[in-house]
């Protein structure tokens, strides 16, 4: 009986520490991201998260091509710049299909290195070599796997 006793208070210990590094990784991930400032003034872009670690970043926001202020272009860039105004990466969003007072939503996470503000602009050709997107931004799933595979290496 007191060999149970043991093993549960080991479970129980396990058990905690796993909740209490999930909640720790999420909060340091989360605090680590910084607001990204926006140079232009495209009112059919509305952009609700902007925001960038010094590594990666995520941009998410809604595209509106209304009747009264139509988008002519066919694609949306967003030019990604460093707090030195140095140009780190492009990526273009097509619109070509965009009806008129239709909606489209953005979400785009990127790896570049210190990334301070962006910009929107309408253009109708791609004209540099664009970003390499990251598919997803890790899930919770995913943090507790690596979170796993830390401790056991470590351990």
């Amino acid at each position: 009986m007191k060999r149970i006793k043991v093993f549960v208070l080991y479970g129980i210990g396990m058990l905690a520490f796993l909740i209490f590094s999930h909640v720790i990784i999420n909060v340091s991930l989360e605090s680590s991201y910084q607001k990204l400032g926006r140079k232009d003034a495209l009112s059919q872009v509305s952009i609700y998260q902007a925001e960038a670690t010094a590594v990666n970043g995520r941009i998410k926001g809604k595209i509106t091509n209304r009747e009264e202020n139509p988008l002519n272009a066919k694609y949306l860039r967003f030019d990604l710049y460093s707090p030195r105004d140095v140009l780190m990466g492009t990526k273009y969003i097509d619109i070509s299909d965009l009806e008129v007072n239709e909606e489209k939503d953005i979400e785009m996470y990127f790896k570049l290195d210190n990334v301070d503000y962006y910009q929107v602009s309408e253009t109708d050709e791609k004209t540099e070599n664009e970003i390499e997107l990251l598919p997803h931004d890790l899930s919770r799933r995913e943090i507790v796997v690596a979170t796993l595979l830390t401790v056991l290496l470590l351990g």
